[in-house]
C-alpha cells in the first residue's frame, strides 16, 4: 500500500472518516528516519533517502511509528536508548478512537498530544481546522507538528502546554480526544467540555495495561465504559516508575498460601481493574522460569524502594511460598481483591465502568451507583 485510499480500504474505514483520511497525505507527518513497529511483527528502521519504497510502505501500513525516545535524549531507532516518548499511532487504533469520539461537523474538538500532527489534520478535515485545538507538552514536537500541518494544508490551533490542563481559552469543547494515556482523567477536561460532550482517552492507571474509555460529560462529572485494550505512552505529568526490586530481603516475611498465583494471573484484566479500585497502586507481573516454576511479582507504582511481594509456584506443591516486605502487605491485598472478584462472578472488563469526579476516578460494576 502507498496511499490513503488503499489503507482505508484495508482497515475497513468508511464514511466521513474515509473522506477525512483521503484528505490528509500521511507521508507529510512521518519523519525521514524513524522506527516502524508492526503489531504482529518485528520493529525495523525506515529511511526515506536510503530506502524510499520501504519508507512509503511503512507510512501506509498499520504500524505505529516511533519518532522520539526519552523526551528527545535517545535515538528513536535504538530500543536500548530508553522508552518511546512520541509516535504516530497505528491507523487501526487511531481511527478506532476517532470513531468512538464521533464528532459532528463543526464540533469543537480538543486534542491532547499533537505528536506529528496527523490526527489533528484528520480532525481538521472532519470538523474544520478552526474548530480543532491540539495541545503538545514538547515545544520541539509542537513546532514540527505545526510545520507538518502547514505543509499538508491545515492550520488548527497548536498550543504548547501540559495536556493535563487542557486549553481553557477555546472551551467549551464538544469532544476531547487524548492520544496519551492517563492514570487518572484530569477533571479539567470535564470542566472544559459542555454537558453531553464526549471524552475518549486511553485509561492506564497500571501504566502497562490500558483500556480505551468513552465518557459522556454532565454538569458535575463524566460517565462511561471501556472499549477494549489500548496501550499508549503516558501523559508526561502522570508518569511513574514501574520497577519490581527486591530490597531489605532480610526483613521480609515468608508465609504460605493455598491460592495458586497462576490462577490470579489468569484471571485477566477484570481482576486487574478490580485491583485498581480495591488496592490502589498495586501492580503485579508474571515471571516464568526454565524449570517450569512461576512467580507473581507485586510492587507499588512509583515507589521502587517501597513494599514488594512475590508468590512462587513450583510443580508438586500444595501450598505456595509468599514473601512480603513493607507495611503494605501486597499479597494479602491481592488475595482480598481476588476473593471480591470471585464473589462478583469473575466479571470481565465489559461489566466495569468509570465515573470521573472532582475527587478522582471511581470504578463501578454494572451500573454507576454500584461502586467497586
Amino acid at each position: 500500500m502507498n496511499n490513503s485510499e488503499e489503507l482505508a480500504a484495508s482497515l475497513g474505514i468508511g464514511g466521513e472518516w474515509r473522506r477525512a483520511m483521503q484528505a490528509v497525505p500521511r507521508e507529510r507527518f512521518v519523519p525521514d528516519v524513524a522506527l516502524a513497529c508492526p503489531e504482529d511483527g518485528v520493529s525495523y528502521p525506515i529511511d526515506r533517502q536510503a530506502r524510499p519504497g520501504e519508507w512509503l510502505s511503512a507510512v501506509y501500513s498499520d504500524a505505529s511509528i516511533i519518532t522520539q525516545r526519552e523526551d528527545g535524549k535517545g535515538d528513536p531507532l535504538l530500543v536500548s536508548d530508553g522508552l518511546p516518548t512520541s509516535s504516530i499511532s497505528a491507523p487501526s487504533i487511531a481511527f478506532r478512537c476517532l470513531e468512538l469520539l464521533a464528532p459532528r461537523e463543526h464540533d469543537r474538538v480538543l486534542e491532547i498530544g499533537a505528536g506529528t500532527g496527523y490526527t489533528a489534520a484528520v480532525l481538521s478535515a472532519r470538523v474544520g481546522e478552526q474548530n480543532v485545538t491540539t495541545v503538545e507538552v514538547d515545544a520541539g514536537i509542537a513546532e514540527q507538528a505545526e510545520a507538518n500541518l502547514a505543509a499538508a494544508g491545515f492550520a488548527p490551533n497548536v498550543v504548547v502546554g501540559d495536556g493535563r490542563a487542557g486549553f481553557v481559552d477555546n472551551a467549551p469543547y464538544d469532544r476531547v480526544h487524548a492520544t496519551a494515556a492517563v492514570a487518572e482523567v484530569p477533571f479539567t477536561w470535564v470542566e472544559q467540555t459542555r454537558p453531553g460532550g464526549v471524552i475518549v482517552a486511553p485509561w492506564q492507571p497500571l501504566r502497562g495495561h490500558g483500556l480505551l474509555t468513552r465518557l459522556t460529560t454532565t454538569s458535575d462529572g463524566a460517565y462511561g465504559r471501556f472499549h477494549g485494550p489500548a496501550g499508549y505512552m503516558m501523559l508526561r505529568s502522570q508518569r511513574a516508575s514501574l520497577r519490581w526490586r527486591v530490597h531489605h530481603d532480610d526483613e521480609a516475611d515468608v508465609t504460605a498460601t493455598a491460592l495458586d498465583p497462576r490462577t490470579v494471573f489468569e484471571a485477566g484484566p477484570g481482576l486487574r481493574l478490580a485491583t485498581v479500585a480495591l488496592s490502589p497502586g498495586l501492580v503485579y507481573w508474571e515471571k516464568y522460569f526454565d524449570d517450569g516454576s512461576f512467580s507473581l511479582l507485586l510492587f507499588e507504582i512509583g515507589d521502587p524502594d517501597g513494599p514488594w511481594a512475590a508468590c512462587d509456584w513450583e510443580p508438586g506443591n500444595d501450598r505456595y511460598e509468599v514473601t512480603q516486605y513493607g507495611e503494605r502487605r501486597l499479597w494479602d491485598e491481592l488475595e482480598d481483591a481476588f476473593e471480591w472478584w470471585v464473589r462478583q462472578d469473575g466479571p470481565g472488563v465489559e461489566r466495569f465502568g468509570l465515573t470521573v469526579t472532582p475527587e478522582g476516578d471511581k470504578l463501578w460494576l454494572d451500573e454507576p451507583t454500584r461502586l467497586v
